[in-house]
């Protein structure tokens, strides 16, 4: 058998972690916490499979290792919860990216005072170094040791799975139903966190129980947990919630609802300048602008296969007692601009633009300041081009989306998202959708991953996963391929060969959710948007009330130049002023004293640190406005500072 790329020759019946412990060296089975043989993750005490032909040791710091310790943490949490509260009832607790939880049904929310005993409990069950053991057990004995625990939930779990036997593993004195595997031993488990507490549902139902989650986070080493810790403090500080209340961008009121963002001035302001770069950057590649009503009749919701797939998702109300659906999304309005006259195969393809306003039902626990809404608006196209135009569109909104992206500053990846269960298609349809995106990647030489189940219901597609500067990876662009709904609307062009033929539909957005991209945008750059973005370019200071008139003639200046500026001429102290504009994020402070309006000048402070000192008014224009244009001019795109005064 190949073992850790060595051949050994492996007994019958030998456990895995012993075989691996003799290919490879101590301090590499240190870091090892569990084996794989093909694509399945074995207990290092578990016993070769007999088929199996290569095993290979699943390291710590790995995906799958920091999932498997993640999840061991779970049950080590679990099991402190349990000798501390013993009335407390244990459900599921999974890892996530970047930690675990466990959902408990307990009489009254946990405090942070719990955590902490909980976290030394756990510490104190690290260093007895228990054993996780693993028995399988048919359902009725599960069901049984379960019952007479009195874990109802479990017993509910098992009944569901409905399978003969299950797998049960223990560490300490708490048993739980698992399928794992798990580290070794608890000693194994170096480096954790429990971080907070919120509300859950069992299974996500909110009208059954409510419980009580406990977040945790862990890694393979102290030093990772640290960096983690760490980002996790500087992400408190680059919230996009208290940000937009420092910068005064937007609210959310109870009397308005939950989910719904008020945009105040400046807030507004950066939507505007954010929707005119969209709308020139969309007319130069040869979109067309098109809006569509709010509001739908179901009959459309239906015949597109949102009213079965969606509606849970959706909004709907009646006039004249005909149900409409609110539009969580705009590619119905789209489909009939199409239809709305004969087509020829010359006409193909055709680019329909809409930063159409949408609106989908978004349960309460998960609405997130602007990265969770309820109405938001999207910079949503659709695309209704030949079969053999298809590749090359796909290409066009793929580079659409990178100058985007390095123009915001963002790395990206891609992954293609397959059927998902609930879909609507043939398979050959869905075959064809899925091929075009592959092969137009491929054709880019852009590396991509795989995300299986995971597509629209309608078709597969491409997102776009940005990285900020945290390091976290939001969704962001996504590019559709619809062989379906074109059919479902029976649409059609007229071909070289004067016969109908069926067009594909590409549904796709750049920066998706403008309310969510402006979040993400705001912790990417902790605030301090790029000059070109920030509602104030230039905030002119005024050391007293003397330069006053100097300040607004500077003012006026500035605005000529379109440089979005304003005047401090508070009677503050000038060390209360600049203080204030930097909380503020404005890029350039100007200020102004008695030397300064006797040269007929300024004096430039930049938000970076840099200090360009003394300039003349024109001189100073022309550092502003080269830190507005540097991003484009980096990017090699064409929408210029004079296009947008």
């Amino acid at each position: 058998m190949q073992v850790a790329g060595k051949e050994l020759e492996v007994q019958q019946g030998a456990l895995c972690g012993e075989v691996l412990r003799e290919a490879l060296s101590k301090k590499q089975f240190k870091n090892v916490v569990v084996a794989k043989c093909g694509d399945t993750l074995l207990d290092l005490t578990a016993t070769v499979p007999a088929d199996c032909t290569v095993l290979e040791p699943v390291m710590g710091d790995s995906d799958e290792g920091l999932a498997v310790i993640r999840h061991s943490t779970a049950h080590l949490m679990a099991e402190a919860v349990k000798k501390l509260f013993p009335a407390a009832k244990v459900t599921i607790g999974p890892a996530i990216a970047n930690g675990f939880y466990y959902d408990f049904d307990y009489e009254r929310p946990f405090t942070p005072e719990d955590l902490e005993a909980i976290e030394a409990e756990m510490l104190r069950r690290v260093g007895a170094d228990e054993e996780f053991s693993c028995e399988v057990l048919s359902s009725g004995d599960a069901i049984s040791k379960f019952g007479g625990m009195g874990e109802d939930y479990k017993v509910e779990l098992i009944n569901d799975l409905g399978a003969d036997v299950v797998s049960v593993y223990t560490n300490g004195d708490f048993s739980d139903l698992c399928r794992g595997p798990h580290v070794a031993r608890t000693g194994m488990i170096k480096a954790f966190k429990l971080l907070s507490v919120a509300g859950a549902y069992w299974r996500g139902d909110e009208h059954r129980q409510q419980l009580q989650r406990i977040y945790g986070t862990a890694f393979a080493d102290p030093k990772a947990l640290k960096k983690h810790l760490n980002q996790l403090e500087e992400a408190k500080k680059r919230d996009h919630r208290k940000l937009g209340t420092q910068l005064d961008l937007f609210s959310v009121s109870p009397e308005v609802g939950a989910g719904m963002i008020i945009w105040h001035p400046k807030g507004a302001l950066i939507r505007a300048i954010i929707e005119d770069f969209e709308r020139k950057e969309h007319l130069k590649r040869g979109y067309q602008f098109v809006q569509g009503p709010l509001i739908l009749k179901r009959e459309l919701w239906e015949r597109s296969g949102h009213y079965d797939n969606y509606r849970e998702n959706m909004y709907f109300t009646e006039i004249d007692e005909q149900s409409y659906g609110i539009k969580p999304m705009n590619c119905l309005s789209h489909m009939l601009v199409f239809k709305s006259r004969l087509r020829s195969y010359r006409d193909m393809p055709q680019r329909y633009f809409e930063l159409g306003v949408v609106h989908r039902h978004e349960k309460s626990g998960v609405l997130h300041g602007l990265l969770r809404v309820r109405s938001f608006t999207q910079d949503d196209a659709h695309l209704i081009c030949r079969p053999d135009q298809l590749r090359d569109e796909i290409i066009g909104v793929a580079k659409f989306v990178g100058d985007v992206m390095n123009l915001f500053g963002f790395e990206y990846e891609a992954e293609i998202s397959t059927r998902p269960e609930k879909a609507i298609g043939s398979d050959e349809d869905w075959e064809r959708a899925t091929n075009a995106l592959t092969d137009a990647l491929n054709e880019m030489g852009l590396e991509y991953s795989i995300n299986e189940g995971d597509g629209a219901f309608y078709g597969p597609k491409i997102d776009i996963i940005i990285k900020d500067a945290l390091e976290r990876r939001w969704q962001c662009a996504t590019i559709q391929c619809d062989f379906t709904l074109p059919d479902r609307f029976d649409l059609s062009y007229v071909g070289e060969d004067g016969e109908r033929h069926r067009p594909v539909m590409l549904h796709r957005v750049i920066l998706g959710s403008i309310e969510r991209f402006i979040g993400v945008l705001l912790e990417h750059t902790g605030g301090a948007l790029p000059a070109w973005l920030s509602p104030v370019q230039a905030k002119i200071l005024t050391v007293t009330d003397a330069q006053n008139e100097f300040a607004q003639k500077v003012l006026h200046f500035l605005q000529e130049k379109g440089i979005r500026a304003e005047v401090d001429d508070r009677n503050e102290k000038l060390g209360y002023k600049v203080r204030e504009a930097q909380l503020e994020k404005i890029p350039f402070m100007l200020v102004v004293g008695d030397k300064e309006v006797a040269a007929e000048s300024v004096n430039v402070r930049a938000r970076d640190g840099e200090d360009p000192g003394l300039k003349s008014l024109d001189d100073a224009a022309e550092l502003i406005s080269t830190a507005i244009d540097e991003p484009f001019k980096r990017g090699g795109m064409s929408y210029s500072f004079s296009e947008r005064r």
